[in-house]
Order: structure tokens, then C-alpha cells, then sequence
């Protein structure tokens, strides 16, 4: 029978009305939900996806998900994992009002929802991106996201746009043996630390939010038999791009000394679309009308020149990344990958943090090095496209961008308004010092606002409240014997050394004279360091400073030559300014970090949301840092909860139990 017109309609208001009563039947846990119909602005349905890149570069003709080697294509088309009992850890508002998310226009469980992929977006194409690496100075052939899931390019009122993706959002064809998984510690890091980052002005990718869940997975954290079931957990990770040095190797010919090539070997069209793509949507400063080697030869100056600033960004605030491969290196020259990272405490040149980085590759002192030898590798990945002879002679100009970057942030740091021929001297000598004194390397710098211009401290007692501060923040006798401790006793470790001397072919040609060689320097040091006593220590490091102290003051002198006390005053003034704006107060050490973990692994977030707070005015005096809605664990719920916190132990020199974690 023919349907009259009131009934089609309520046929279809029925109809309507059961798939509503559907999407909001399904559980976040048990499957994909669909977008709703309404949205209002700044809320999750209201964002635009314009996904660009999938548009322009070629996509894996493979759709099945199964780990493999994926050639001629950028991208494979895979959808997330869904996870059991999504629940949101720590959302920044800062990072999603990129995306033009407002607050209040969404909640914790909308959030959890969509960016632990349980729900998709209207919009939103999901795929993995194809790279390749050199992975500590080896080529390794294609590695691509193999926990990372594109979810598409978010355009903004604003005419800005950001690619969005998830970490830890399942498998992907470039999982190889791993599950796609990230830890509920691991995501932590990640999240704190991109957001600690882009507060403390470093150029990075941002962190949304981070959701765990009630899906396990089997982790062994340090690959000592001891492993244990952990909480899948995601980040929303944003960036304009996630494009990297690693995505212009896989067009890579077979490796002389690793035998892997790209899985787009010789596919110089492919190399050339994507070039093509990347100087057009992130490059808009390259004139388009010049020849093609005349663009190339652009972009990869303007990578190299993001590439210095960012890492003398990183040696300016003691951040070490500790994975700094091809595939780790951002062409917009951003920090990405937060993995085994760490930032100074005592400061120590030598500082490596990754426990798996055995030889020192990453160590802080040896991170703009690296970085030069990845351009090298970016170089020769674009030719022929762009002739080496052509690249490799601006790495020169890397040398030169890296050292004005940093020292001119240095000079900010020890408040030079005024350029000397001595000052590079005083800096040195300062680091010099501090490594000698086992001193912090954040707090000496932040407490040298606290030694005002001489002409304005005739008694000295501006010096000397430096000076006590600076002792302060000098490690222990008993810390310093702890931190020179070696793995090894010293006869052990001569004896090694001999032997290997001796018969170097027992490691099979691999070159342990240098690792072997430090450990013996430190049991060396051990021995001499064994009978200082805390008094010797505290003498030893007041002489090392009133020293250095004395050298600073007769520079400091110069700042106001031939200045009235009225005019020395304001140039003291603005001097202390610019120094505390550019020496952090609070900075993501490890243990802040751990301590986030360890309460949010027993079921606590608000530690996490504590440090997101405090990470988000790192230049601040601390007592004017407030933390609305969170309450110190000593002090009784009603007498803080939203207002200020005591943040003591969050700047202060970390405790001796941090010398002890281990992060690879």
C-alpha cells in the first residue's frame, strides 16, 4: 500500500529518533560512536577538517591493517584501536583553543570519547604517516607511526590550521612487532612535557589532553624480565605538521652499512611531489616563481635555520631530548617525539638521559652536533632534487645561527644589556664552575637576579645573599659521591680496558673504549671524592663562587658606566626583568614527573593538573603561582582548595631519591 504523506513523516521521526536512542546507547568502550547532528561553536562537533595532506600525497593502495612495507605512498589509511572505559587524565585549555575549543564547550567525557579514538569526528580521515630514520647514526629503514594515528587538519576562524593526531591509538602498518600502544607514565611525560615547553617559549608540538582506560597492556620498562600489565593511555598531539627530516628517507637507496633502503627506494617523482607539497603548505615565505633547485635549496635553509634556533633553545633551559634521530626532527624545526627526555638538574655537560644511549650519542653537550649531522642526513636524503654541493655548504651557516641564538639568549640570562669581548669568558667560566660545585643548573641562573648592579650594593649585601643562594643550590658531599659512583670497581674497569685494548676484536669491531674510558674517569673521581666531608664541600664551593661572583660584579659595573643611582636604578631594574623572563623558576624535572605518574597510576589525576598549572607560568615567582580547585596533600582540603599552593618542592634543588630513576 501506498504510504500517505503523515505517515513517511513519521516514519521518519521514528527512524530519527531510533538512531539517536543507538548513538547514545553505545558504550565508549565498546566501539565507534557517530558525530552528532548539532553543533554549536567552540564545541568538538563544530570542528572543520579541511585534511589537505591526504588530498596531496599519495595513500597506501593497502587498506587492511597489518604490519609491512608500504612503497609509493606517504600514508596508509587505518582507523583507531578502541579502548575499554575511556577516561579523560588532563585536558590543556591552551592547546585545544588552537583547534578553536572553548571551555565549556565541551567535557571531560566528549573528550575522552573522541581523542582516544573511540569516536570519530565528522570530517575526520584517519591514517599513519611512512617515514624512515638513521636511529643513533644508523640507517633503519622504514619505521612510520607506529602508534601514531592522523586524524585529519583542524581549519580555525582564525585561517590557521592544525594537524591533530593520537598517540598511542593502536595498530597502524608500522607497528612491526608492538601492539600501537602508549602507558599511562609514558603519556604523562609526553603531555606535560610538550605544554612545559611551549610555555617555557621553546617551539614544540602541543598536547590537548591525555586519556587512559581500563585496556591493558604488557610492558617490561626497562627489558629486565620484570614486566607488567599498564593502562593504555592516548595523547592529542598538535602540530601544523608532523612531517619530518624521516620523511624524505624513504626514498633512500640501499644503506652501505645497514643494508636497509626506503620502501620508495629511487621514486625521485614521489620525492619531488612531496617537496613540492611541503615548501607549498608550510613555506609560504619561498617564492613559488623561482626554479626548482632555487626553492629546494630554500627550504632547506630555512629548516636548518629553525633547526639551530630550536636547539640552542634547548641548551639555554637544560632540556635534553634524548632520541634525537632523523625520525625525531621536525622540518619546522618544533621539538617533537617526547620520549626518555630530562632536564638538567646539577649541571653536568656529559648528561645523558636515556639509559638505553650507552654511549653518550644524545648527551646535552653533543645535542647541536647532532643536530648538524641530521641536516647532513636531510641533505642527502633530498638529492638529487636538491645537489649536495649545493646544501652542504650552509651548515656552516648552522654553526653560526646556533651560537647567535644562544648566546644571545645566554646574555639575557645573566642580565648583559651590553655586549663585551669578555662576556662568552664569563659564561664559560660560569659553567665551569657550576659543573665543579655539582650546582643546579635552573637556579643559578634564576638566583643571579639577586646580585644587583655595584653601584647600587656599596655593603655588598646584594652579593651576599647571591652568594648564599648559590651555595645553596650546590650539591651535598654525600650527593656528589653518589653521583659519581660508578657501575664498576676501578680495578674491574682498568683491567677491561686493558684487555679490550688489547684484543679489540672481542666486541666484534665495536669501538667501547670511549663509554669504558668515562666509566673509569668517574671511578677515578669516586675515589678522590670519598673522604670530602660536607663541611669541605661547602668551603670548597664558597671559594669556587666568591671567585666567579667577583668576576660577575666587576662586569656588572659596566651595565651602568657613567649612570647617575637614579638612572642605575631602572637599568637594574629592567635587567632584573629581562632575567627573570628568561631564566625559569619551575621547569619539568624528572621527579616532578614521576611523582604525577605515581599518583596517577593509583587512580589520582590531580597531580597532573597541578603540574600542567604550575608548567604553565614557569617564569613566575613562585608564590604568586596559583592553583585553583587543587589542595596540597599536607594541608586540609577546606583551608586551600582553590586558592593558592605552596609550591616549595617544585623549585627547589630535587631530592637525593631522583638520582635514582631511570628513563629509556
Amino acid at each position: 500500500a501506498r504510504s500517505s504523506p503523515c505517515s513517511m513523516i513519521w516514519s521518519s521521526l521514528l527512524k530519527q529518533a531510533s538512531q539517536t536512542s543507538l548513538a547514545a546507547l553505545l558504550s565508549p568502550g565498546r566501539g565507534y560512536q557517530v558525530g552528532r547532528a548539532m553543533a554549536s561553536a567552540g564545541s568538538l562537533d563544530a570542528l572543520k577538517f579541511d585534511n589537505r595532506t591526504l588530498r596531496s600525497l599519495p595513500l597506501d593502495t593497502t587498506e587492511e591493517n597489518y604490519p609491512r612495507q608500504v612503497p609509493g605512498a606517504c600514508f596508509s589509511r587505518v582507523k583507531p584501536t578502541p579502548v575499554e572505559k575511556p577516561e579523560l587524565v588532563a585536558a590543556s585549555a591552551s592547546a585545544l583553543a588552537l583547534l578553536g575549543l572553548k571551555e565549556g564547550g565541551y567535557n571531560a567525557e566528549e573528550l575522552a570519547e573522541c581523542f582516544s579514538g573511540n569516536r570519530i569526528l565528522s570530517g575526520s580521515e584517519t591514517a599513519a604517516h611512512c617515514y624512515c630514520g638513521h636511529q643513533f647514526g644508523y640507517f633503519s629503514g622504514q619505521l612510520g607511526d607506529g602508534a601514531a594515528i592522523y586524524l585529519g587538519e583542524v581549519a580555525t576562524p582564525e585561517n590557521q590550521r592544525w594537524e591533530i593526531q593520537l598517540k598511542g591509538a593502536g595498530l597502524t602498518p608500522f607497528s612491526r612487532t608492538a601492539d600501537g600502544r602508549k602507558v599511562l607514565r609514558s603519556s604523562i611525560r609526553e603531555f606535560l612535557c610538550s605544554e612545559a615547553m611551549h610555555f617555557l617559549g621553546i617551539p614544540t608540538t602541543r598536547a590537548g589532553c591525555i586519556v587512559t582506560s581500563d585496556t591493558r597492556v604488557v610492558r617490561d620498562q626497562f627489558y629486565d624480565g620484570r614486566a607488567k600489565r599498564e593502562r593504555a593511555s592516548i595523547v592529542l598531539r598538535i602540530a601544523r605538521t608532523f612531517l619530518r627530516f624521516g620523511s624524505f628517507e624513504i626514498f633512500k637507496a640501499s644503506d652501505p652499512m645497514t643494508g636497509r633502503e626506503g620502501p620508495s627506494h629511487g621514486n625521485t617523482a614521489l620525492k619531488k611531489q612531496l617537496l613540492d607539497f611541503a615548501i607549498g603548505a608550510y613555506f609560504p615565505q619561498i617564492d613559488q616563481g623561482q626554479a626548482d633547485e632555487e626553492r629546494y635549496l630554500a627550504f632547506y635553509q630555512e629548516v636548518l635555520d629553525s633547526t639551530a634556533q630550536v636547539v640552542a633553545g634547548w641548551q639555554c633551559v637544560g632540556f635534553c631530548h634524548g632520541v634525537l634521530n632523523t625520525d625525531n626532527m621536525s622540518i619546522l624545526g618544533v621539538t617533537i617525539d617526547y620520549g626518555p627526555y630530562g632536564f638538567l638538574d646539577a649541571y653536568n655537560p656529559d648528561h645523558v638521559c636515556n639509559s638505553s644511549d650507552e654511549d653518550g650519542r644524545y648527551s646535552y653537550k653533543n645535542q647541536p652536533k647532532m643536530c648538524r649531522w641530521n641536516l647532513e642526513k636531510l641533505a642527502e636524503a633530498l638529492d638529487p632534487l636538491l645537489s649536495p654541493e649545493k646544501s652542504m655548504p650552509l651548515l656552516s651557516r648552522y654553526d653560526e645561527q646556533f651560537e647567535k641564538h644562544y648566546w644571545n639568549k645566554m646574555r639575557q640570562k645573566l642580565g648583559f644589556v651590553k655586549e663585551l669581548p669578555n662576556d662568552k669568558n664569563i659564561l664559560q667560566d660560569l659553567l665551569r664552575t657550576m659543573h665543579e660545585a655539582g650546582a643546579d643548573f635552573t637556579n643559578v641562573f634564576r638566583c643571579l637576579s639577586l646580585c644587583p648592579l655595584p653601584q647600587l650594593d656599596s655593603d655588598g649585601s646584594g652579593q651576599s645573599s647571591c652568594l648564599e643562594e648559590l651555595i645553596s643550590n650546590s650539591c651535598t658531599a654525600r650527593e656528589l659521591q653518589e653521583k659519581s659512583k660508578p657501575h664498576m670497581a676501578l680495578r674491574d674497569l682498568q683491567g677491561l680496558l686493558q684487555l679490550i685494548q688489547a684484543q679489540p676484536g672481542l666486541l666484534g669491531g665495536r669501538d667501547a673504549s670511549g663509554p669504558l674510558k668515562r666509566e673509569l674517569d668517574r671511578a677515578q673521581r669516586f675515589e678522590s671524592l670519598k673522604s670530602l666531608t660536607d663541611e669541605e664541600k661547602k668551603k670548597t664551593d664558597a671559594d669556587l663562587w666568591t671567585k666567579w661572583l667577583q668576576q660577575y660584579r666587576d662586569r656588572l659595573v659596566h651595565e651602568a658606566d657613567g649612570a647617575s643611582v637614579e638612572e642605575a636604578k631602572e637599568i637594574n631594574l629592567k635587567r632584573v626583568e629581562s632575567m627573570k623572563a628568561n631564566n625559569p623558576r619551575i621547569i619539568l624535572r624528572n621527579y616532578i614527573a614521576q611523582q604525577a605518574i605515581q599518583a596517577a597510576e593509583e587512580g589520582d589525576f590531580s597531580e597532573v593538573e597541578r603540574v600542567l598549572k604550575l608548567l604553565e607560568s614557569p617564569y613566575t615567582d613562585a608564590d604568586e603561582i596559583s592553583v585553583p580547585n587543587v589542595a596540597e596533600k599536607e594541608e586540609s582540603a577546606s583551608a586551600a582548595s582553590g586558592s593558592s599552593v605552596r609550591v616549595s618542592r617544585y623549585v627547589t634543588r630535587p631530592p637525593a631519591w631522583s638520582a635514582t630513576l631511570r628513563v629509556s
